[in-house]
């Protein structure tokens, strides 16, 4: 089995005029999902708004430039993340699938692993 990672990217501006119906629909959504996947769930948040990032980089003398916001203006942000245990990719996409994104869609990546 592998580790994936399905992020979540929405479009900001829905979650920002969503109503409070449309808030705990899609709460009620997720929860169901990890109910529906707790044996494959390694893990997952939602995350604050774009807004509220901070984005570090190096700098060319060595040091670090801190800014605020995202690091790249987009339609759809990062807005949350689960960790799942798949036998392959086809498993990973059948149980994305499943994960509440009313604003956009998810992506799913294999974890890689390093040798220690």
């Amino acid at each position: 089995m592998a580790e994936y990672l399905v992020l979540i990217y929405e479009d900001e501006a829905g979650w920002a005029e969503a109503g409070p119906d449309t808030w705990e629909r899609v709460i009620t959504e997720h929860r169901a999902f990890g109910e529906r996947n707790g044996a494959v769930l390694r893990g997952g948040h939602g995350l604050h708004p774009t807004e509220t990032a901070t984005f570090v980089r190096t700098d060319n003398a060595g040091g670090f430039t801190v800014t605020d916001g995202p690091f790249a203006e987009t339609k759809e942000a990062l807005t949350g993340f689960y960790v799942i245990e798949a036998a392959d990719l086809d498993a990973a996409v059948a149980i994305a699938k499943q994960v509440p994104a009313p604003f956009g869609g998810v992506e799913v990546r294999p974890v890689r692993v390093f040798d220690r």
